[in-house]
């Protein structure tokens, strides 16, 4: 089966309230390979790749969110396989520096 790849953009409160860390530990729970980032805009960004079932249960997820965040909106799209090179060298999901 191949993998599918979809990129999502979470908007609300979602920073500040450990949301990047949430959705790596979730992430990694799920198998997922991927990046969580901050945006300067306010919003989270994430790179979601595994199989379709467990890319759209974490979607579904990053709609609640952690306890703490107010999730507004959670734009979702297609992505190319090339996008997981923003990984750090050596790990499945990684936490990258804000954008």
């Amino acid at each position: 089966m191949s993998a599918t790849i979809r990129q999502v953009t979470i908007r609300g409160r979602v920073q500040g309230v450990g949301f990047r860390y949430w959705v790596e530990q979730e992430a990694m729970t799920r198998g997922l390979e991927g990046w969580v980032r901050n945006r300067r805009d306010g919003a989270v960004e994430a790179l979601f790749a595994g199989p379709a079932d467990v890319v759209v249960e974490m979607i579904g997820i990053c709609r609640r969110g952690p306890p703490s965040a107010r999730v507004e909106a959670v734009q979702e799209e297609p992505a190319s396989p090339d996008a997981l090179n923003l990984q750090r060298p050596g790990e499945r999901f990684s936490v990258l520096p804000t954008i």
